[in-house]
C-alpha cells in the first residue's frame, strides 16, 4: 500500500443546499450568513452526536463519515427535519456505505462518488441510500424508505437501486403513455419587459394559460406551473433546466405591454443542444393576446410533432374568456390565489374572478373555478355556512357544464362538491373525465386522486397521485399528502408513512395525523403516541371532533377506525 494511503468500509453522507447558485445570486451576504448559522447552530451539533466526521467542507456542501449506517442515516433525518421550517435553505443528502480511500484529511472512491450522485437525485429537503446501506439498517430503524428503483448514476458503471426519504417513488404505469415515447416541455416565466411591477401579473397569467392548453393534449408532457416558476427571476442555463425538469424542449419568453399594445417574443428551445427550434415576436393589439397565444400553442405542438386527436384540436385554444378586461382580472386572481392558501388571498381572488364573470357571463372556466373557490368554503368555512357555501359550488360548476360539457375546472369543481356532499360515484365519474381532458394538468390529476380515493377507489388514485408528481417535479408538499392517503387507502401502508414524512418535512404538522393512525393500525402503538405528541406540540388546538369534520370518505366504517386509533394514540376527542 501507497505511504499516506488508508482504506477502510464506511458510511459516507454527502450533502448540499439546493439551489445555491440562485441562492446566492439574489442575497448573497444573506445566504452566507444563513449558511453559517447552519452550519455550527445545527449541521456540526447534528454530526457530533452521532459520531459523523466533516471530511470536507464545500462553500455549499460537506461530506461527512461515519462508522455506521445506522448513524449516518440518523443524523442525516435529523437534520432534514431540523431544516423543514427553513425559509430558504434547503439540502440534498445521499448516503453510501462502500470502500473508501484516505489520504492526507481527504476520502476519495466509490463509496464517496455514489453517495454524491445520490445526493444530486435527492429533491430539496429529501435523503436518498444506495440498496446496501438500506439493507444495513433493517431492523435497526422504524423510519420507511420508498422503492425509489434502479438508478444510473452519472459516472458510475454499475446501476444502483435507491431509496428515498422525503421522496415519493413515481410509478412506471402512472402515466398514460410512457414519458419516452412522447414530447416534453417546460413553459419558462416570461420575462415582464414593461418596466412596471405591475405588469408581473400580466406576464405571468399568459404563461399560465399557454400551461393550461398545452396541458389538454394526452400526446405531451408538459410541466407545471409549480415547478417551472421556481425559475422565475434567474439567470439560468436552459439545459441544466431541462435536465431537472426531465424535458426535452424549453419555451422562454418575454412580454412588453404598453397602452393598447403589446409585444410578445417566444422561442422554443430543444434542450440537448440548446439550439432554436423555433422563435416569433409578436406586435399587436392587446384584443389580440388571446389569438396570439392560440398562435403559440399550435406552432408549439406543430414545432413538437404532437399527434392531435380530433377532439384535441378542437380544444387546442385559449378558452377562458374572449374579453381582455375580464381576462386581466382573471390573472389578477390567479397571482393571490396562487399564494398560500389564506382566506385573504383566496378573499382577494374570489373578488377578481367575480369582476372577470361580471364582464364574461358565458366563461365556463369562470364558473368553474369560482365553483371550487366556494367549494373550499365548504371545507375551511370562510364566507358562508356550509350548506349555502355547497349550494353555490354546486350552482357554478353546473353552470360550467351547461355552458361547456368538455371544460375541465367545470367537471373539477362537480368532482369536488359531489365529494362533500356525499354522492361518492358521480364524484368519480367528473374525476376521471377532468383528468381525461387535460391529462397534462398536475392539479387538475392531483385533484381526480383526491376524490378518487376518498370515493373508494384508492387505486386509482394513487395512480393519478403519483402521475401529478411526473408533471410537477417541484411538486407542492400538499402532492405529498394526498398521495399518502391514497397509498394509505390503498393498503400500501409503508409507501403512505413515507409520504406522510415527506409532507411533515416540507410542511410541518402536515401529515402527522395521518401517521398516528398509520402506526396505530399497523401495531406500532409506541411510535403512534410518540407521533400523537409531536403533532400537539406544533398544533396545540388539535381536536378528533375537527378532524372528523375535514373526512370526506365514502368508506364510513373506516372513519370510524381511524377516530379510534386517533384516540388510541391519546388525542384529544374535542
Amino acid at each position: 500500500m501507497t505511504e499516506g494511503i488508508q482504506r477502510r468500509l464506511a458510511a459516507i453522507m454527502a450533502a448540499d443546499v439546493a439551489g445555491y447558485s440562485r441562492l446566492m445570486g439574489e442575497d448573497e451576504a444573506g445566504t452566507l450568513h444563513a449558511l453559517r448559522l447552519l452550519r455550527t447552530e445545527r449541521f456540526a451539533p447534528t454530526v457530533d452526536r452521532h459520531r459523523g466526521k466533516v471530511v470536507k467542507s464545500m462553500g455549499d456542501g460537506w461530506l461527512v463519515e461515519f462508522a455506521s449506517v445506522v448513524d449516518a442515516v440518523t443524523c442525516a433525518i435529523e437534520v432534514q427535519e431540523g431544516l423543514a421550517s427553513h425559509d430558504s435553505i434547503k439540502l440534498r443528502v445521499g448516503v453510501h456505505l462502500g470502500d473508501i480511500t484516505y489520504e492526507e484529511e481527504d476520502i476519495f472512491g466509490d463509496g464517496v462518488n455514489i453517495a454524491a450522485r445520490l445526493q444530486e437525485i435527492a429533491r430539496p429537503g429529501g435523503i436518498v441510500l444506495s440498496d446496501v446501506a438500506r439493507r444495513s439498517i433493517d431492523g435497526k430503524l422504524a423510519t420507511a424508505f420508498v422503492d425509489l428503483g434502479v438508478q444510473n448514476l452519472k459516472n458510475i458503471a454499475e446501476p444502483v437501486t435507491a431509496y428515498g426519504w422525503g421522496m415519493t417513488a413515481i410509478s412506471a404505469d402512472a402515466a398514460t403513455l410512457p414519458l419516452s415515447d412522447r414530447p416534453s416541455i417546460a413553459v419558462l416565466p416570461f420575462s415582464n419587459m414593461s418596466g412596471d411591477p405591475e405588469q408581473e401579473y400580466f406576464a405571468d397569467g399568459l404563461v399560465e394559460d399557454i400551461i393550461t392548453t398545452l396541458s389538454k393534449l394526452a400526446g405531451l408532457r408538459v410541466i407545471a406551473r409549480n415547478s417551472s416558476f421556481v425559475y422565475k427571476g434567474q439567470t439560468i442555463d436552459i439545459r441544466e433546466v431541462a435536465k431537472q425538469l426531465g424535458v426535452q424542449f424549453v419555451l422562454e419568453g418575454s412580454i412588453r405591454r404598453g397602452g393598447d399594445r403589446i409585444r410578445i417574443t417566444a422561442q422554443l428551445i430543444e434542450a440537448s443542444s440548446g439550439s432554436h427550434v423555433w422563435a416569433e415576436r409578436y406586435d399587436r393589439a392587446i384584443d389580440d393576446i388571446f389569438a396570439v397565444q392560440d398562435e403559440i400553442t399550435l406552432v408549439l405542438a406543430t414545432e413538437m410533432q404532437v399527434k392531435l386527436t380530433e377532439g384535441e384540436q378542437a380544444r387546442l385554444h385559449y378558452s377562458t374568456t374572449s374579453n381582455v378586461e375580464a381576462w386581466t382580472h382573471w390573472v389578477k386572481g390567479l397571482s393571490h390565489y396562487r399564494q398560500a392558501v389564506t382566506k385573504e388571498n383566496f378573499t382577494t381572488a374570489m373578488s377578481c374572478w367575480q369582476k372577470a364573470l361580471a364582464l364574461d357571463p358565458a366563461s365556463a372556466a369562470l364558473h368553474g373555478s369560482i365553483g371550487y373557490m366556494h367549494y373550499m368554503d365548504v371545507r375551511f368555512g370562510w364566507w358562508d355556512d356550509r350548506q349555502p357555501a355547497l349550494e353555490k359550488a354546486r350552482t357554478y360548476s353546473d353552470r360550467a357544464l351547461e355552458l361547456d360539457p368538455d371544460s375541465p375546472d367545470g367537471h373539477t369543481a362537480s368532482s369536488l362538491t359531489f365529494l362533500v356532499d356525499g354522492h361518492y360515484d358521480e364524484a368519480a365519474v367528473h374525476a376521471r373525465r377532468a383528468a381525461n381532458l387535460a391529462p397534462g394538468s398536475a392539479d387538475t390529476v392531483a385533484f381526480a386522486c383526491v376524490v378518487l380515493a376518498n370515493a373508494g377507489y384508492p387505486q386509482e388514485g394513487v395512480a393519478h397521485g403519483e402521475r401529478a408528481m411526473t408533471l410537477s417535479p417541484n411538486y407542492p408538499a400538499s402532492y405529498l399528502g394526498q398521495l399518502g392517503n391514497a397509498y394509505r387507502l390503498a393498503g400500501r401502508v409503508e409507501e403512505a408513512i413515507a409520504a406522510f414524512k415527506a409532507y411533515h418535512a416540507r410542511s410541518p404538522g402536515f401529515g402527522l395525523s395521518d401517521l398516528v393512525i398509520a402506526y396505530q393500525q399497523t401495531d406500532r402503538p409506541a411510535q403512534a403516541k410518540r407521533t400523537a405528541e409531536q403533532l400537539l406540540s406544533v398544533r396545540r388546538d388539535f381536536t378528533i371532533a375537527a378532524w372528523e369534520k375535514t373526512q370526506f370518505r365514502a368508506d364510513k366504517a373506516g372513519i370510524e377506525a381511524d377516530v379510534a386509533a386517533l384516540r388510541a394514540a391519546g388525542l384529544p376527542m374535542n
